[in-house]
């Protein structure tokens, strides 16, 4: 029975599907609401493509999708294999280093004595 209980992780805001309904539903109203006023605010356009209907999300959209052609693109130059750090250099059978082993070797580094005393360095 405990067990159980240790085992259940608590849920976040998102894990429940009325959350993320809700969500959306607040995105979509958000976005009517900004088309609405569309309309009925005056910008003081510098271009005359500023005063398309809609302008600014299709320039925005059109923006977002160019990054992430892009980000694919470059990923093709940029990313490293899997086990790219894995295989630089290292021996399967290097040492394992453990706190232990770091906390004695900087306690003989930083440690000396000074009249009896052990004094940090």
């Amino acid at each position: 029975m405990e067990n159980e209980k240790l085992s259940v992780e608590k849920k976040s805001f998102f894990d429940h599907p009325k959350n993320v309904k809700r969500l959306l539903h607040f995105l979509y109203a958000s976005c009517a609401l900004l088309l609405l006023l569309d309309f009925v605010i005056h910008r003081h356009a510098i271009h005359r493509w500023e005063n398309l209907w809609g302008f600014y999300p299709i320039y925005g959209f059109v923006g977002c999708v160019i990054l992430v052609q892009v980000a694919a693109w470059m990923r093709t130059f940029l990313m490293r294999a899997e086990d790219y750090y894995d295989s630089e250099g290292r021996n399967n059978e290097e040492k394992v280093v453990t706190d232990e082993s770091l906390n004695e070797s900087f306690s003989k580094t930083t440690k000396t004595n000074v009249r009896d005393h052990n004094v940090d360095g």
